[in-house]
C-alpha cells in the first residue's frame, strides 16, 4: 500500500510542487503554446530573434526535449509513486528539478546571456537528474521491470547531446536525423506506456472486459520502434540507407495498428478521455506506415508526413493522457470539461492539416501551417484554462499529492 504523507507537512508545500505531474504538465503545456506561437511568427518573418542553433533547430529541439520531455518527466515522476508505493518527489527537490528544466528553456531562447556552451550544458543536465530521481525508489524496492525507463532517459540524453552537437559540428552530425531520433524515442516511450494503460483505461471507462495484448505483439511493436531509433541515432557513424528505415517504419506502424485494433477503439466513442487517446494512437500508427512509405516513394513528402506523428499522434496522446492523469491525481472524477472534446478533436485535425494540406496544395503551405498552429494553440490553450486551476490547488478530496 502506498505510504501516505502527513497532511500537515503536505499543506506546507505549495500545491504546484506536491507531485511531479503538477509543474511539468502545466508548464509543459504553457511552453508548447509559447514555442508554437514564436515559431509561427519566426517562420513568417514577423519577429527576428536568434535562439540557440537558429529557428529551425530550436523549433525541433524544443518540441521534443523542451515540451515533450517535460510531459514525460511529469508522468514518470508521478507514476513511480504508484509503481513502488513510495512517496513521489515533491517540495524543494521537485522545485529544483523544475528550475533546471525552466532554466534550460530560457538559456536556449537567450543563448547570449550565458553563452552557447554553458547553455548546452544546462539543457543537457535535466534528463540525467530526472533519471537519478526516478531510479532511487525503483532500486529501493527492486522493481526492475520499471527500471527500463532509466536507461531510456539516458538514451534521450544521448539524442539531446547529438542535437546539440549538430550545432557545433554541422558537417558531421545532421540536425534532421538527430531530431528524427528524438521523435522516435518519444514515440517508443508512448508506445510502451499506452500498451500498459490503454487496455485498462478502455475496460474501466466502458465497463467491459480488459483485452490482454499478446506479449509477442508488444515486443514486435516496440522492438521495431527501438530498432529504427537506434539506426537514426547511429546515422552520424554508420549512415543508414533510407530503404531500411522505410521498411522498419512500415512494420512498426502495421503492428501498432494491429495492437490498437485489438483494444476495440470503436467502443470508446462516447467517452472523450478514451476516444481522444485511441484516435491519437491511430494517427501514430498510420503516420508510421505513411512515413515509411515516404522513404520508399519519392512523391510522398517526408518532411510533412512527420507531423502526422508529432502533432496528431504524439501531441494528441499527450493531451489525452495529461487530461486524464490530472483529473485522477487531483482527486476529481474522470469527466473532463465539455470543451476539452473540442481540444481533443482540434489536435488530431491539426496533425491532418499540417501533413496533408502542404502535400496536396504546396503553394498554400504557409496557410496550412498557420491553421495547424492555431489548432495546437486552441487545444493546449483550453487545457491550460481548465486544468491550470486544478494543478495550482490542493486535491479536491483532501488527500496528499
Amino acid at each position: 500500500m502506498m505510504q501516505i504523507t502527513d497532511l500537515n507537512k503536505e499543506q506546507q508545500i505549495a500545491p504546484l510542487f506536491r507531485l511531479g505531474f503538477r509543474p511539468f504538465f502545466l508548464a509543459g503545456a504553457l511552453f508548447s503554446v509559447i514555442a508554437i506561437l514564436l515559431w509561427l511568427l519566426l517562420y513568417r518573418g514577423a519577429i527576428n530573434f536568434q535562439p540557440l542553433g537558429g529557428g529551425y533547430w530550436w523549433h525541433i529541439h524544443e518540441m521534443i526535449f523542451g515540451f515533450g520531455c517535460a510531459i514525460i518527466a511529469g508522468f514518470l515522476l508521478t507514476a513511480v509513486q504508484n509503481w513502488t508505493g513510495m512517496p513521489g518527489v515533491k517540495g524543494k527537490v521537485l522545485a529544483g528539478l523544475f528550475f533546471v528544466w525552466l532554466l534550460g528553456r530560457l538559456c536556449l531562447i537567450f543563448p547570449e546571456v550565458l553563452g552557447p556552451t554553458l547553455s548546452t550544458a544546462i539543457d543537457l543536465a535535466f534528463l540525467p537528474c530526472v533519471a537519478f530521481i526516478l531510479a532511487k525508489p525503483i532500486l529501493a524496492v527492486k522493481q526492475y521491470r520499471n527500471l527500463f525507463f532509466v536507461p531510456l532517459l539516458t538514451i534521450f540524453t544521448i539524442a539531446n547531446a547529438e542535437m546539440h552537437a549538430s550545432i557545433y559540428y554541422p558537417n558531421s552530425i545532421s540536425t534532421q536525423y538527430a531530431g528524427y531520433a528524438g521523435v522516435m524515442l518519444v514515440t517508443l516511450l508512448i508506445s510502451v506506456m499506452v500498451g500498459r494503460v490503454a487496455p485498462m483505461f478502455t475496460a474501466n471507462g466502458t465497463n467491459t472486459t480488459k483485452v490482454v495484448t499478446p506479449a509477442w505483439l508488444d515486443k514486435v511493436t516496440n522492438g521495431s520502434l527501438a530498432l529504427v531509433t537506434i539506426l537514426l541515432l547511429l546515422h552520424p557513424l554508420i549512415g543508414v540507407n533510407n530503404f531500411y528505415i522505410g521498411v522498419i517504419l512500415i512494420i512498426a506502424g502495421v503492428f501498432q495498428a494491429m495492437r490498437w485494433l485489438r483494444w476495440r477503439p470503436w467502443i470508446t466513442l462516447g467517452v472523450p478521455l478514451l476516444w481522444s487517446l485511441h484516435l491519437s494512437i491511430k494517427a501514430l500508427a498510420y503516420g508510421l506506415i505513411l512515413l515509411g512509405l515516404s522513404y520508399l516513394i519519392a512523391e510522398i513528402p517526408t518532411n510533412h508526413v512527420w507531423h502526422l506523428i508529432t502533432v496528431g499522434g504524439i501531441g494528441g496522446v499527450i493531451l489525452a493522457m495529461i487530461s486524464r492523469v490530472s483529473l485522477g491525481h487531483t482527486g476529481r472524477t474522470l469527466q473532463p470539461p465539455k470543451l476539452m472534446s473540442l481540444a481533443f478533436g482540434a489536435m488530431v485535425l491539426a496533425g491532418l492539416v499540417r501533413s496533408f494540406g502542404p502535400w496536396g496544395f504546396p503553394e498554400k503551405t504557409m496557410m496550412f501551417i498557420d491553421i495547424s498552429g492555431f489548432l495546437w494553440l486552441l487545444s493546449f490553450g483550453l487545457f491550460i484554462v481548465y486544468y491550470g486551476p486544478m494543478l495550482l490547488k490542493s486535491r479536491a478530496d483532501g488527500r496528499p499529492g
